[in-house]
């Protein structure tokens, strides 16, 4: 396991905020027990912030016929949507929300070319609320398969997520299992899917990032 490259300046301002708490603690409060346990709660506070950022070393098993997950978390909608940004028709959506506590860093689901990607600000509505998908700052990745077949990710932000981070542009090759972004503190990743791909998660399922198969093509 690693640190994200984009925690190492988060990670360093967390640490100089909390040693200022930690002067201010020590000059203004007196009990010795409040010290502590606030010492203790600054302490969770910084190992959080370093394990949010973590990367987790997995290895891919590839199949060019699956659709990989290109987030951790939960399996929050599966149905049928219109998805008027890129497809303008009917396609299968399964939405993957994200903890606070969930990796955060987003991995490509298919072998392909990148064949659209589109930054969209937005609110900060909870990441669970399915008006999020249309409303909320949002990323959308495209890509595309050698046989034509296209994926669409949308990264979501949530109430605490403020800031999403795509690495993917057009014309870029995605590899399977290849990370393109990360989003920052909580949030969700829609996957638009052809309708003839057989879903192979179900409501509620927890979902890896580069091991559970959201479905086939």
């Amino acid at each position: 396991m690693k640190i994200h490259r984009e925690g190492y300046k988060i990670i360093a301002a967390t640490l100089i905020f909390i040693g200022f708490l930690a002067l201010g603690i020590d000059r203004f409060v007196p009990i010795e027990n409040v010290r502590y346990l606030l010492y203790l709660a600054l302490a969770a506070e910084f190992f959080w912030t370093i394990y949010f950022f973590r990367v987790p070393n997995r290895t891919v098993k590839h199949n060019e016929n699956a659709i990989l997950a290109s987030a951790d978390g939960k399996v929050v909608a599966i149905e049928e949507v219109v998805e008027d940004e890129y497809f303008k028709t009917s396609c299968t959506m399964v939405s993957v929300f994200m903890s606070p506590f969930n990796v955060h860093v987003n991995w490509y689901p298919i072998d392909g070319a990148v064949t659209y990607t589109q930054y969209h600000p937005g609110k900060y509505l909870a990441a669970y609320n399915p008006k999020s998908s249309t409303l909320n700052e949002r990323n959308t990745v495209v890509v595309t398969n050698k046989h034509g077949q296209s994926v669409l990710m949308r990264q979501i932000a949530g109430v605490m997520a403020r800031r999403i981070i795509s690495y993917a542009k057009p014309g870029d090759r995605a590899k399977q299992g290849a990370e393109f972004g990360i989003i920052r503190f909580g949030s969700r990743v829609d996957f638009y899917l052809p309708k003839e791909a057989e879903i192979k998660v179900k409501l509620g399922d927890k979902v890896v990032a580069k091991k559970s198969v959201i479905a086939t093509l």
